[in-house]
């Protein structure tokens, strides 16, 4: 029997579309340099790396994913279209957007199949479908970072893990539009919502939970560790009991907005609090470029006008400021827009991709999604839920 090595490894993916940069990073606790198979001269240099190092290595487009066939780009009858795939109802396609491929009846598709595919639009009386992986066109950097070396172990067989399939194969690249054609995100009633009454009086009871793992909110942290410095002036937006701010960035100064004192007095980051109902209150209560930093944490899913607030934030930023969005995957689902629970994960960073550009007044836009990280043993969740929320942030700096 062989003796393997292991590591626990964070690798990412780096890679640039029309309208951003995008940082795709998945965790492995349990790598093995015998079984696993390791893309590109990572597989010859990852044994050899040591707690903390880490390493890149470029790759162009179609080497790590399967490269874009235009044979893949298929026309299909509207009869071919399950409509009902969708537990919510039938879906009305639009262009731009993506749908389990599952849907399409094709020879390149099975009914189970929930890998997106992207809807391109009529072709006449036929649909266009883009069955190529979302990647496929895009130049990757692959990243590789040794967050701890494992004892070895006596091989008996196991699960073999291909890190390039599993870290591009359901998700990174649907965050991007394509080059030709606008997403169309915005068509028929995408921010109606079941609940449609007042907000204030909705959240006028405190709902003091964790709407994301403890991990998960370490890992917004990490992001916001990256852009914000000590001593801003920063505006959280959508506040409540916890701020999800790094520790190491001292001095902070925080204006809490949101809709229930009761929580925000429980936030030990806040240094003020303003009562405000971004959904129907038209302008911010600020003058502008009050503020050097803003952040909306797990809460641009309930936003009904999502493109007047992002104006009205940049008006209350100084020049340059950031603007930090994220989010996981729960909601509270009356006030939810409808058009959030239709989307693939990823293709929500998409969509406020679109707030940013559409706002008018933003550039240098950047996504980024972690995934994979285990659930702490004490969330109340585990271990019917052995992973970590997902992550997915998007951010953007005022150009005014």
């Amino acid at each position: 029997m062989n003796q393997s090595e292991r590591a626990s490894v964070e690798f990412e993916i780096l890679w640039k579309s029309n309208y951003a940069r995008h940082r795709d990073r998945y965790f492995f606790p349990r790598i093995n340099f015998w079984r696993d198979i390791l893309p590109g001269h990572t597989a010859r240099l990852l044994p050899s790396m040591q707690e903390g190092e880490a390493r890149v290595e470029e790759f162009g487009a179609g080497v790590l994913v399967p490269p874009y066939n235009d044979q893949l780009v298929v026309t299909v009858r509207h009869a071919q279209i399950n409509q009902q795939f969708r537990d919510n109802g039938p879906t009305v396609l639009r262009p731009g957007r993506f749908y389990p491929r599952g849907m399409i009846a094709a020879p390149e598709t099975f009914p189970e199949e929930t890998r997106p595919c992207r809807y391109l639009g009529n072709k006449g009386a036929l649909l266009q479908v883009d069955l190529n992986r979302p990647l496929a066109a895009y130049p990757i950097t692959l990243g590789a970072k040794v967050v701890k070396s494992l004892d070895p172990v006596t091989e008996r067989g196991g699960v073999c893990h291909d890190i390039a399939y599993t870290m591009t194969d359901d998700g990174p690249g649907v965050q991007a539009c394509v080059h030709h054609l606008d997403t169309d995100f915005f068509h028929g009633a995408p921010f109606g919502r079941d609940d449609d009454g007042d907000d204030a009086a909705f959240y006028s009871t405190p709902r003091v939970v964790e709407q994301i793992d403890a991990a998960a909110s370490r890992a917004i942290a990490e992001i916001y560790g990256r852009i914000l410095r000590p001593g801003m002036q920063v505006l959280d937006l959508m506040s409540g009991s916890h701020s999800h701010l790094p520790e190491q960035v001292e001095g902070l100064n925080v204006t809490g907005l949101g809709l229930n004192r009761a929580e925000m007095a429980q936030n030990g980051r806040l240094s003020k609090v303003v009562i405000h109902d971004l959904n129907s209150d038209k302008p911010l209560p600020f003058n502008d470029g009050a503020f050097e930093a803003a952040l909306c944490c797990v809460s641009v899913q309930y936003l009904t006008e999502p493109i007047r607030i992002f104006q009205e934030i940049s008006r209350v930023l100084k020049r340059g400021g950031p603007f930090i969005v994220a989010f996981s995957h729960r909601w509270f689902p009356p006030k939810v827009i409808r058009l959030w629970t239709e989307l693939h994960p990823f293709e929500r960073m998409g969509l406020v991709v679109e707030y940013f550009r559409k706002s008018g007044s933003f550039k240098d836009l950047h996504t980024e999604s972690v995934r994979g990280y285990p659930r702490p043993d004490a969330d109340r969740y585990f271990p019917q839920v052995t992973l970590s929320d997902p992550v997915f942030a998007i951010w953007g700096k005022t150009l005014l």
